[in-house]
């Protein structure tokens, strides 16, 4: 039996999909029974970089949705909408779907998931994070025997980049963003990137996998990497730490197995990492998550996160998986493959979560500033694990630096806003936090 694919999107990962369709020799033996039998695109006149039968080719991107014949809708268009409501009326047309898309299995996962179980279908998203690094099927599948603990993870090659670039060479956030516009790493308008919306989207999916509900996007705790410097690399380094951003979900004890999650912390900001970190020596646009589980321990997924290539390896994958589930399983849904989840995790307010923090201040160069400070930290239970202090910078200014031990965030804010209070202090340029 031959099972006929509807692509929707023939972009760069659309592209990607479509030559591994074409050139099935030497992978996976099921790929002979795959064929692109429709092709929708916003533009019938835009030059493709692959062959494709213009006569599949069409502009009306619901006709595909709506067409009997298809049996595995794959959205890759991107956006919100229509992929959205493309992916909901294949759906509702007992199609199985495969999607990159992680904004939007982010935002409505609830409303698609349920909608797919409703129906006995396949909602695939391997490629939604992380693109080819196999974590989602992982946590589906050969990690479903443990119970996760934590999940933190390099999920933006943009950032990652940019991060790896300003400290190898010392630049300031600004160029290097500027440069990796140029070289097509960031986009025009890099706010999903360096905000860390792209980020939080990921970390929702992933952490819903880990530890077993959904998650609610705006629950997510998210700082970007604007306020990162030069100066804060070069600190971190001396320090023995590197900047990156991370994601991080986890339980602060995962030790009882309930079902009582506000325990559960997401948070996605910038992070100081021990140098000798699994996550430190992660470069360039290069994806990596850390899972730790019971019995398991640490497992460590690393490759690139986005790309033609990587992205539709990961939709290809997906493709695979839902025909041979159809073929082994016509009349029933493989539950390794599907997503049951019906109640939402609480997840504990960043206020709970207990860290140590790295802060850079600018004080006028006067005697007993850091007396000051170190009364303003007591004052609200933060004690200090290094503290460097350079000589004047400018205009009678001196800059200090301090790494607190771990602390709650409540005690540390509570601090930083006594210490925003003190006559000695010019400013407080940078707030981190530290792994």
């Amino acid at each position: 039996m031959t099972y006929k694919v509807g692509l929707l999107g023939l972009g760069t990962v659309g592209t990607g999909v479509a030559k591994i369709l074409q050139d099935p020799a030497g992978r996976h033996p099921l790929l002979p029974n795959i064929e692109i039998s429709r092709v929708g695109v916003r533009s019938l006149a835009k030059q493709r970089d692959v062959e494709i039968d213009p006569n599949i080719v069409t502009d009306d991107l619901e006709a595909i949705v709506n067409d009997p014949a298809i049996n595995i809708v794959v959205e890759v268009i991107g956006g919100i909408e229509p992929a959205k409501s493309l992916i909901l009326k294949a759906i509702a047309n007992g199609k199985h779907v495969v999607t990159a898309n992680k904004a939007v299995i982010a935002r409505y996962g609830n409303e698609i998931f349920s909608a797919a179980t409703q129906k006995g279908v396949y909602v695939m998203l391997e490629a939604a994070a992380c693109g080819g690094i196999p974590v989602i099927q992982a946590l589906k599948q050969s990690l479903g025997g443990n119970r996760i603990s934590e999940l933190t993870g390099i999920v933006n090659g943009t950032t990652n980049y940019i991060l790896s670039r300003m400290y190898f060479e010392g630049a300031d956030f600004d160029k290097t963003l500027a440069e990796a516009q140029q070289l097509g790493y960031a986009e025009a308008d890099p706010t999903a990137d360096v905000d860390g919306y792209d980020a939080a989207d990921k970390m929702a999916i992933l952490a819903s996998l880990a530890f077993g509900d959904r998650i609610k996007l705006e629950d997510i705790y998210r700082e970007g990497i604007r306020s990162i410097t030069s100066a804060d690399i070069g600190y971190a380094k001396e320090l023995g730490f590197t900047i990156k951003l991370l994601g991080i979900a986890r339980r602060t004890d995962s030790n009882t197995g309930g079902k009582d999650d506000s325990n559960l912390e997401i948070r996605v900001h910038p992070t100081l990492i021990p140098i000798q970190h699994p996550l430190a020596n992660i470069h360039g646009v290069t994806n990596a998550v850390r899972i730790e589980g019971d019995p398991i321990g640490e497992v460590v997924f690393s490759g690139p996160g986005a790309g033609a290539g990587a992205t539709a390896s990961a939709v290809v994958a997906d493709i695979i998986n839902v025909v041979a589930a159809l073929k082994s399983m016509p009349n029933n849904v493989n539950q390794l493959m599907g997503c049951s989840h019906e109640h939402y995790a609480k997840i504990a307010p960043i206020e709970n979560t207990v860290t140590q923090f790295y802060a850079r201040l600018l004080t006028h160069d006067k005697p007993g500033v850091i007396g000051d400070l170190g009364t303003a930290f007591g004052k609200h239970c933060v004690s200090l694990n290094a503290i460097l202090q350079k000589n004047t910078i400018h205009d009678g200014l001196a800059e200090i630096v301090v790494v607190t031990q771990r602390v709650s965030e409540y005690n540390f804010q509570q601090a930083i806003s006594s210490i925003r209070e003190l006559p000695t202090l010019h400013s407080i340029p940078t707030v981190l936090r530290v792994l």
